[in-house]
């Protein structure tokens, strides 16, 4: 029991312990969110839509893009989740309780996020969303696995397909952005997915070219 609760005590030493310089919000979508009229979702979409728009001229919001299949994300310019929270509570949307929302520090290794002027360019990039699940019949073997994950990743970075790969410090998984031919059993075959640490969420993200720095 000891040695488990040591163990706990030093994931945050597995991620990156500084101060965050942005953070980064999960709308997930929701399949219990009630019915409403067409017309009320349309106000609260469109006043969703302007609040982006205001929170990037205030500089606060840097990129934000949906997910082909509902929800989407937020990278604001912030060292403060309480901050961004606050910040949240002036979009219609998370007002009405539309999506499961997650806010997160965020650290890009590969990437970043970048603000970028209209007329701007909207692209289609795969998104792989890792999870981690750590119990405690594999805890043990967390520290090395999730070497073997990162070394990974840089073998898949090498492609020269990757776009945005980051994390969310700690505990909390990271992300994977890619352009061109996805192979889902490329990211299914890395060793931390392979031993049931880490779970996997595939998706489809719409995004301003440039968004997440990307030449």
């Amino acid at each position: 029991m000891k040695r488990l609760l040591l163990i706990l005590l030093l994931l945050p030493a597995l991620g990156l312990a500084q101060t965050p310089e942005l953070i980064f919000v999960f709308l997930n979508k929701r399949t219990d969110k009630p019915e409403l009229p067409e017309a009320e979702v349309k106000k609260i979409m469109d006043g969703h839509m302007a609040n982006i728009g205001r929170l990037a001229k205030e500089g606060k919001l840097i990129c934000a893009g949906p997910f082909e299949a509902g929800g989407g994300i937020f990278i604001f310019k912030s060292k403060s989740v309480e901050q961004v929270n606050e910040w949240l509570q002036t979009d219609p949307g998370v007002q009405a309780n539309r999506w499961r929302v997650e806010i997160l520090p965020y650290y890009p290794r590969v990437g970043g996020a970048c603000a970028v002027a209209e007329p701007y360019e909207m692209t289609s990039y795969h998104f792989v969303r890792y999870i981690p699940n750590i119990a405690k019949f594999n805890i043990q073997d967390t520290p090395r696995i999730f070497k073997k994950h990162d070394d990974y990743l840089k073998e898949i970075i090498k492609t020269g397909n990757v776009i945005t790969e980051a994390t969310f410090g700690g505990d909390e998984g990271g992300i994977l952005v890619m352009k061109g031919t996805l192979d889902n059993a490329v990211i299914e075959t890395d060793p931390a997915v392979r031993d049931g640490l880490l779970l996997l969420e595939f998706q489809t993200l719409w995004i301003a070219r440039g968004g997440l720095c990307e030449r």
